[in-house]
């Protein structure tokens, strides 16, 4: 399913070789570290079947979203298989049931954070188009909502490719309440005391705990922590850098400044003005609650 059209209307692209679905990741049609992880695994696939030379294929891959640790990940179990002579497409599947298997076990764990009544704040889009199938921290939200809890959600725009849409796309999906807000409208919020937990998704958790995730994440856990209100971090385990002690050694990736500048297509902004486009940003692992996986709930930086 092509992200970009949604969510006015569900198309879908077929990559009939590595470098259409390399286009698709880099150009955002998928996104989401699980989804892109899962894309990637039949990038490299699909480029082993046309003969293509696999290190080159592997950087090329890798350079489409270097922040998400996933994408990294799905190609090393690919290339650790493919070693020992297992088909590519066979292991690609493989990958993808295992992030299905770990949001699945994510859902259920997150979900039991949720209190009847609660009102949630989330920002970017975690839900089942991100990951492929049940989602990370929207994905527990969901989950709550369908074993009867009566909760309500914040869903934050999330500037400037408005990921908020498709967030408000699957809550309306499953009936459940909801108000989108400008990610500056956040705070006050909290400060009003309309907001009883945040849960975000992770696009790299670092050894210590520090975590990248979509630009915007650091402000929401710095208010939370001054209004003493949990922030979760939901993602799996495939998510995880151990190689990285903290989060300042993570790659953050700078998108084309339109972006900013021609927000859903318009020209808001003098002609001759110039933007800088970060997709991500660090939270400490300071300013965490705690950290949600397949394993579990742990107030300490999770392990693979």
């Amino acid at each position: 399913m092509d992200q970009r059209k949604l969510p006015h209307s569900k198309e879908y692209l077929i990559c009939r070789n590595h470098k259409e679905t390399v286009g698709a990741i880099r150009e955002m049609a998928v996104r989401g570290a699980p989804a892109v992880s899962i894309a990637g695994a039949y990038a490299l696939s699909q480029a082993e079947k046309k003969g293509y030379q696999l290190g080159s294929s592997v950087n090329e891959i890798l350079d489409s979203r270097p922040t998400a640790i996933d994408l990294k990940n799905a190609l090393d179990f690919m290339l650790e298989g493919m070693e020992k002579g297992e088909d590519s497409a066979e292991l690609a599947a493989e990958w993808e049931q295992s992030i299905y298997n770990k949001c699945k076990l994510i859902c259920m764990h997150g979900a039991e954070l949720i209190k009847d009544g609660n009102r949630i704040l989330t920002h970017c889009n975690t839900g089942p188009i991100a990951t492929g199938k049940y989602g990370t921290a929207l994905g527990a939200i969901i989950s709550a909502h369908k074993k009867g809890k009566g909760i309500f959600v914040w869903v934050d725009e999330t500037r400037p490719r408005f990921q908020g849409a498709l967030t408000s796309f699957e809550l309306a999906d499953v009936g459940l309440p909801h108000k989108i807000i400008t990610d500056s409208t956040a705070g006050f919020l909290m400060q009003k005391g309309e907001v009883d937990s945040i849960m975000v998704g992770a696009d790299r958790i670092c050894k210590n705990g520090d975590f990248a995730n979509k630009i915007g994440t650091y402000p929401l856990a710095v208010l939370a922590k001054f209004h003493r209100i949990p922030f979760y971090v939901l993602a799996p385990t495939s998510t995880i850098d151990s190689s990285l002690a903290s989060g300042s050694k993570i790659p953050i990736e700078k998108r084309d400044g339109r972006e900013v500048l021609e927000p859903a297509g318009a020209h808001p902004f003098p002609k001759d003005a110039r933007a800088e486009n970060y997709a991500f940003d660090i939270t400490p692992a300071s300013l965490v609650t705690a950290y949600v996986t397949e394993k579990g709930v742990s107030c300490s930086p999770p392990k693979p």
